[in-house]
């Protein structure tokens, strides 16, 4: 009997470490002491998260000297100012980054390079205006290091961390009702049961992002306060995709001590805060107006066309690419070029 009872406890005391993660881990501490400011880092995922987080080598320059392509080409209505040497080289380049399988007919009827046929052409030169739009006046984000198409698509037609608004989820008959958006476990909400769309009223609506009110009690009779509990879920199901997104906790960020408070956070608050209204503008000025450009089969159960979030660049990394500098090697992406 009381061997029977040390093999149960044994197999019970494997079955509860089996759901803990087993050492090392890693705490790097990024504030003052005695805040509690630190990052927990798990040195087996970080090792997972580098190698899907690696720039490729940049494409040998081209000399900008001989025609311009504008002259030589049809039809180019963006980078027409680059050499024909120059334009081949980011046409290459941007194969590599986009459709290494498709190659060029991925965008172009390669009977005739020069018509509009293909909606992935179409999306694609818009897509080139964007990226020179945040490279030149996002700066406050990504600052001097910049981004390439590289740095959402990862080699894949479609960047594979986009969002589309969720289908409309009640149950019709049933005591659970309306969900409210929420009390489904969703990735984009961190796997809890916060509401599982903080992209559409935040990075395409531009909704106030709130935890709490300026005053105790206001606007009770008005229904003017709007910083409730309800609207604090959503903000947190924002920041749990935001520290999904980054590989990072609510310190990365913000002092816990006092989360509102500007003056007791991190620097890396500002940059978030420039992100969201970087995407919210990414989002509206570019990517939705393309929406009728894209095929049905290429849109959500709403109707709409994949949007950008956080995820979408840094993919669990802090920095994109852990901060490599690809964007440097590719100068007719740091302003927005004339045709």
């Amino acid at each position: 009997m009381k061997l029977f009872s040390k093999i149960a406890l044994m197999l019970a005391a494997v079955v509860t470490l089996s759901a803990c993660e087993r050492p090392p881990i890693v705490t790097v501490q990024t504030g003052y002491r005695g805040t509690g400011m630190e990052q927990v880092y798990n040195p087996r995922t970080l090792a997972k998260e580098a190698a899907l987080n690696q720039a490729p080598a940049p494409a040998p320059e081209a000399s900008p000297d001989g025609p311009k392509a504008s002259l030589v080409y049809q039809n180019v209505q963006v980078l027409g100012d680059l050499s024909v040497g120059q334009f081949v080289r980011h046409m290459t380049s941007i194969t590599e980054w986009v459709a290494p399988k498709e190659g060029c007919a991925y965008c172009h009827n390669v009977q005739n390079f020069a018509e509009d046929s293909k909606y992935t052409k179409i999306v694609a030169r818009r897509m080139i205006q964007m990226t020179q739009k945040v490279n030149q006046d996002w700066k406050t984000h990504v600052a001097d290091t910049g981004v390439t198409c590289y740095t959402c698509h990862r080699g894949n037609n479609i960047p594979q961390q986009v969002w589309m608004a969720p289908k409309d989820r009640k149950y019709v008959n049933s005591l659970l009702g309306d969900l409210a958006g929420q009390n489904i476990a969703t990735k984009a909400a961190g796997l809890s049961s916060l509401p599982f769309d903080p992209f559409t009223p935040y990075l395409k609506d531009a909704l106030p992002i709130r935890v709490n009110g300026n005053e105790a009690m206001a606007g009770v009779s008005s229904n003017a306060n709007r910083a409730s509990l309800k609207q604090t879920e959503w903000t947190y199901s924002l920041m749990m995709h935001m520290s999904d997104s980054l590989g990072v906790n609510c310190t990365y960020c913000h002092n816990t001590r006092a989360f509102q408070s500007w003056e007791e956070s991190r620097p890396q608050r500002v940059t978030s805060w420039y992100g969201i209204r970087m995407a919210r503008e990414i989002n509206n000025d570019y990517i939705v107006p393309l929406t009728d450009q894209f095929p049905a089969s290429r849109l959500g159960p709403k109707g709409d066309v994949a949007k950008v979030n956080c995820s979408t660049c840094h993919q669990g990394a802090f920095k994109p690419l852990y901060g490599a500098q690809m964007a440097k090697h590719y100068p007719e992406l740091q302003t927005v070029s004339k045709p």
